[in-house]
């Protein structure tokens, strides 16, 4: 039985060869999201020198494309838990960064696992705010704000390119 609480949102997106967030990308981070309570937390771990930018720190664009990727799936699982509904039902939805701004705090080690806990601030129609805080060995090292876009839903109809024909800012 799914449990939302527990349960990788990013195990029940079939197809998504995402770098971030893709679990069907084996050359992609392949980040995985679930609740603890209020916060969805994503722990990743680099395990390869490449993510560096500076040796022994981690590249900004890679926290960052972590960040994203991690809020976006935040945004969905926010959207079926609230909802009641477990992640493989429908609706399918499906969410798209509209703006994200990212403060970099302290350098981030490569080193150590990242730790990435995410809040919803507010939804307002197919938008929702998320906080995301990155953390390293108990210091924070980045903070960011993030609009999510619910570019796909699939109880209503999309072209052949979902979320371009219906997204308008």
């Amino acid at each position: 039985m799914q449990n939302p609480d527990t349960d990788y949102i990013q195990d029940f997106m079939d197809g998504n060869i995402c770098f971030g967030c893709g679990k069907d990308n084996p050359q992609g981070l392949q980040i995985k999201s679930h609740w603890e309570g209020d916060a969805c937390v994503c722990l990743w771990d680099a395990h390869d020198p490449k993510y560096q930018g500076w040796k022994g720190l981690m590249n900004g664009g890679i926290l960052a494309t972590l960040i994203d990727c991690h809020t976006m799936g935040t945004a969905m699982a926010h959207a079926y838990r609230s909802e009641g509904r477990p992640y493989d039902s429908a609706p399918v939805y499906m969410y798209a960064t509209g703006t994200m701004t990212v403060k970099y705090l302290q350098p981030t080690p490569i080193d150590v696992p990242i730790r990435l806990e995410a809040r919803v601030l507010e939804v307002k129609g197919r938008k929702t705010i998320i906080a995301c805080e990155a953390w390293a060995e108990g210091i924070q090292t980045a903070s960011a704000e993030v609009v999510a876009i619910r570019v796909v839903d699939s109880s209503q109809a999309h072209g052949s390119k979902p979320g371009f024909s219906t997204y308008r800012s």
